[in-house]
């Protein structure tokens, strides 16, 4: 169980990513962006989350040379947009997103959404990319279990990280199940439910331990083997979000959690997506 925000997991080709990582998802490309991740750097976040869909990959690029972090000591995320993707477009589609954040190698490199009929070709391009010393790790992101079979079916490379929408409401217990089977480290996107954080639950048990909501819900991740990618610009949040290593949830508390699940989802069902 992780205790310090530093921790990491090992994932399933011996890279070491961390648990809490920055989401910079609706974060505006420069001084907006670029002063998320100085705070949550100084802070002590090492992990950053974009795509090439954020459309501010270079104000994280800029971030990241301008912290005064060693570029060793950070782990970088990026992903392939739905147009891109097929085995040419992907490898071009990479060409651009490493230009833009102005690094020769990315951490992670994950096919955003399982297009279908192209996501294998897709992940094929990323194993090229692995094998090519390009990207240190390579997965996927909001595979089901349906596309997650067909891909491991017709793959070289088992995902590293599958990342999905993930929060008390959506669980999905079958596909935790079938990742960690195979290997698969599961990432939570969304884990605050887009702030609809109304829950008794979650209310009785911030104020049993003296936390929050988010930090509830943060602190369950972890202990559910989840990475966690919270999203904010605000300084004072990232550091609440941060603030999650120190105490640790009862296992009744942690179940009951995991009885809010109802399958409801606050984004899209990859299912009909694309």
């Amino acid at each position: 169980m992780p205790k310090h925000i530093a921790d990491t997991a090992t994932l399933n080709n011996g890279v070491r990513m961390p648990w809490l990582g920055l989401g910079v998802w609706q974060a505006q490309d420069g001084e907006q962006v670029v002063n998320a991740i100085h705070a949550a750097v100084e802070i002590g976040y090492r992990s950053i989350d974009t795509a090439s869909f954020y459309h501010n990959e270079e104000g994280v690029g800029r971030a990241i040379r301008e912290c005064g972090i060693n570029r060793d000591e950070l782990f970088v995320t990026t992903k392939v947009w739905n147009d891109d993707q097929g085995y040419d477009a992907t490898l071009k589609a990479f060409e651009i997103s490493r230009s833009k954040l102005g690094l020769d190698v990315i951490d992670l490199y994950l096919v955003h959404w399982p297009v279908t009929g192209k996501f294998v070709d897709t992940y094929r391009a990323l194993e090229k990319l692995y094998r090519d010393g390009s990207v240190r790790a390579i997965g996927v992101s909001n595979f089901l279990e349906p596309q997650l079979k067909e891909l491991l079916a017709n793959c070289e490379v088992v995902p590293a990280v599958n990342q999905i929408e993930f929060h008390p409401l959506l669980t999905q217990p079958s596909l935790q199940t079938l990742c960690r089977e195979k290997g698969i480290q599961l990432e939570a996107w969304s884990p605050l439910m887009q702030g609809n954080l109304d829950q008794p639950l979650l209310t009785e048990l911030a104020d049993k331990y003296g936390k929050s909501p988010a930090q509830i819900i943060l602190r369950w991740d972890l202990q559910r083997g989840v990475m966690t990618i919270p999203k904010s610009v605000t300084p004072s949040r990232l550091a609440e979000n941060a603030a999650i290593f120190d105490w640790a949830l009862t296992e009744e508390d942690a179940a009951a959690i995991d009885a809010l699940d109802e399958g409801r989802r606050f984004g899209p069902d990859p299912l009909t997506f694309v």
